[in-house]
């Protein structure tokens, strides 16, 4: 029997399209910095991409920069401000909080929406941050925050707003415009692209300090060759995200379907996040009583991946900085499942998993 993968938030499998292009252009050779014919043709899919991924923000190819990854993303536009007043929220990626660990802290409710009310007060108090962090969907929860609104009160005491879009990148549709934000960290891998690469998309107007030192790519801001077939994968994961994003009403059917078997499995079972606007493929059940440790390793004997939390944390099982801000307590949030879906995930994927999860709940 097949293994089945459901830990998307972790990473996404590659689209068949994205690896095809990605090993094609692997087996070419050129220097997108070079101008002679074999720079040239590097340049091209550099310029592709570029515009590919802008197009998936709704802005112009000359507001990306790429980079390594999303957590080089956050580092380069929070590193920044070390010497400023920054606001963070309590639910961000690691990448995040350790870019600015000055940084002062946005509680956020028992459904992990962003205290409003404790938000305003630090906006309010003297000097204005410089510029304020809030990530747009939740990697452990996929709670989606009001982006909108949060930028707006940022603005309006004139600080900077900088959104960790990486989970909502191609799951619902993302333009710069629209919710106004200045900065948008994205990582190709969680769009189903290759890993190793991501992106700044920054408004026009604003500026993106230097991160990485040397030579003078990506505008100056961005040292180091070009990974031009990790960049070339990103752009059309991009494109395939922005195509597909309709399919996220069949993949919410199945995640939903999912949180209703389970609550019938289990009365103990509890969906953090449940009451609040969620992106559609991320369920977060905790199990009290029994470890998620114990959970995900007796999944993994029947061949099913799922996580205890974002993989940049989940070796540790330690409890999760997201659900103790929300109110979990630590032995509680111990026992919490990540199941992440995506483009791949079948029903018969999500009856599979329900089934061997019902042994360890009613055992």
């Amino acid at each position: 029997m097949s293994s089945i993968y459901l830990d998307y938030n972790a990473t996404t499998p590659i689209r068949p399209e994205v690896l095809q292009l990605v090993t094609y252009i692997m087996g070419e050779v050129g220097n997108g910095s070079s101008v002679h014919q074999y720079g040239q043709k590097a340049r091209k899919h550099i310029e592709d991409a570029r515009s590919q991924v802008a197009a998936l923000c709704n802005t112009l190819p000359e507001q990306v920069v790429f980079t390594s990854g999303a957590t080089e993303s956050n580092n380069t536009i929070l590193r920044a401000y070390h010497d400023s007043r920054v606001l963070v929220s309590a639910i961000e990626h690691p990448a995040v909080l350790q870019s600015a660990p000055h940084a002062e802290i946005i509680p956020v409710t028992r459904d992990g929406l962003i205290d409003v009310d404790a938000y305003k007060e630090l906006l309010e108090q003297s000097p204005a941050p410089a510029i304020v962090s809030i990530m747009y969907v939740n990697s452990e929860t996929g709670v989606i925050q009001p982006i909108k609104e949060l930028a707006e009160l940022a603005h309006a005491k004139g600080a900077l707003f900088h959104t960790d879009a990486v989970q909502a990148a191609g799951r619902f549709d993302l333009d710069i415009n629209d919710i106004d934000v200045d900065y948008i960290s994205l990582s190709a891998h969680k769009m189903a692209g290759p890993q190793g690469v991501g992106a700044v998309v920054y408004k026009k107007g604003v500026e993106l300090s230097r991160f990485m030192m040397g030579g003078g790519q990506e505008k100056n801001c961005r040292a180091g060759t070009h990974n031009t077939a990790g960049i070339a994968g990103m752009g059309l994961a991009a494109k395939l995200a922005k195509e597909n994003i309709e399919h996220y009403t069949e993949v919410q059917k199945l995640r939903d379907h999912l949180e209703s078997e389970i609550h019938k499995i289990s009365n103990k079972a509890v969906i953090y996040g449940e009451g609040a606007p969620r992106v559609a493929n991320t369920c977060n059940v905790g199990l009290s009583g029994v470890p998620a440790q114990t959970q995900m390793m007796q999944l993994d004997l029947s061949g099913i991946a799922v996580s205890s939390g974002s993989a940049c944390s989940s070796g540790s099982f330690k409890p999760s900085h997201v659900l103790t801000a929300m109110g979990v307590s630590d032995e509680d949030a111990k026992s919490a499942l990540r199941i992440s879906l995506g483009w791949a995930t079948t029903s018969d994927e999500i009856n599979r998993f329900l089934d061997a999860w019902k042994k360890i709940a009613q055992a």
